[in-house]
């Protein structure tokens, strides 16, 4: 006897699927409880603060003003410079890491004598803290005895020492350089475990037919590796867009080279402008969020497609 649609219901409102449904709820609940203490929040009230004229030294006097922060915000050209230098950084940046990390994850997917060890030696640049690494590179970049400048001018790649962090047209090329060394062993890493549960039929048929390994990649492995690059890509666009130690410790505030994290830390510290600081950082979220949604969309549509 086969099963009709109207059996469904039943099925999905039986006493074992309530029991379920509700065993799921009681272990969730705390973890949503927590989330919403640790993450929700902080960022009320960080919508609440801009929403006022805050100040770090009176915080109980704050006033309610509306939207005037985000008034001022949108009227700040160093603001839209902060927006630019983001999107730059972080389309860049993962760009170059999504293809480099594709690269080495192919590279290390295929069997030779040292993989392990040499699986382990990529994850160095990764596995250092951004601080370090910024401080390092910082070094490295300097224009007095940098190593970068004596390689490039004992190479006859350029003619004189350069300021890398310094100089307006090279700073953000920089920094994005250091990111791509470090963030891109991340993007191999995951795009390794996705090339690693890919059904080796298809390839031993490939192999049977004689098909070229160009047709395979773009008929075989980028189809079926998808799912995975797009966890990674949203993974990394995320976390590039709220960049903020990077930045802010090779250049400081530098206008050239701010991203929003930095410029809404410099109005909630420095000018200790907690209500336009606030707005700067719930456009901030706002952006992450408008990424975050048009991600499950677009992949919510694939899926069905």
């Amino acid at each position: 006897m086969t099963a009709g649609p109207h059996q469904a219901p039943s099925t999905r409102n039986s006493p074992l699927t309530r029991q379920r449904i509700r065993s799921a709820w009681l272990f969730v609940t705390p973890l949503l409880l927590v989330l919403a203490l640790v993450a929700g929040w902080p960022l009320l009230r960080t919508v609440w603060f801009s929403l006022t004229d805050a100040n770090l030294a009176e915080l109980s006097a704050a006033q309610f003003v509306g939207l005037d922060n985000y008034h001022y915000l949108f009227d700040d050209p160093d603001w839209w410079q902060a927006v630019r230098n983001t999107l730059i950084f972080a389309g860049v940046s993962v760009g170059l890491e999504t293809v480099l990390g594709l690269a080495i994850a192919l590279a290390l997917n295929a069997r030779f004598p040292g993989r392990g060890l040499l699986r382990a030696a990529i994850l160095v640049p990764w596995a250092i803290p951004t601080v370090v690494s910024a401080k390092m590179w910082g070094w490295m970049y300097n224009d007095v005895f940098g190593i970068i400048n004596h390689l490039l001018l004992a190479a006859g790649l350029i003619a004189e020492p350069q300021a890398w962090t310094a100089s307006p047209d090279l700073a953000l090329a920089a920094i994005i350089a250091v990111d791509v060394w470090k963030a891109t062993p991340f993007m191999a890493l995951l795009l390794l475990a996705g090339l690693q549960m890919l059904p080796r039929e298809c390839y031993e048929s490939a192999a049977v037919d004689g098909v070229h390994p160009l047709k395979v990649f773009f008929r075989i492995t980028l189809p079926l590796l998808k799912p995975a690059l797009a966890v990674a890509l949203i993974f990394r666009l995320l976390d590039a867009l709220r960049v903020f130690d990077l930045i802010y410790v090779m250049t400081g505030n530098s206008r050239d080279t701010m991203s929003m994290s930095v410029y809404a830390r410099q109005q909630l510290v420095d000018f200790q402008d907690v209500g336009y600081g606030s707005a700067a950082a719930t456009l901030l979220f706002l952006l992450i969020a408008l990424f975050t949604i048009v991600y499950l969309t677009l992949a919510r549509v694939g899926r069905e497609d």
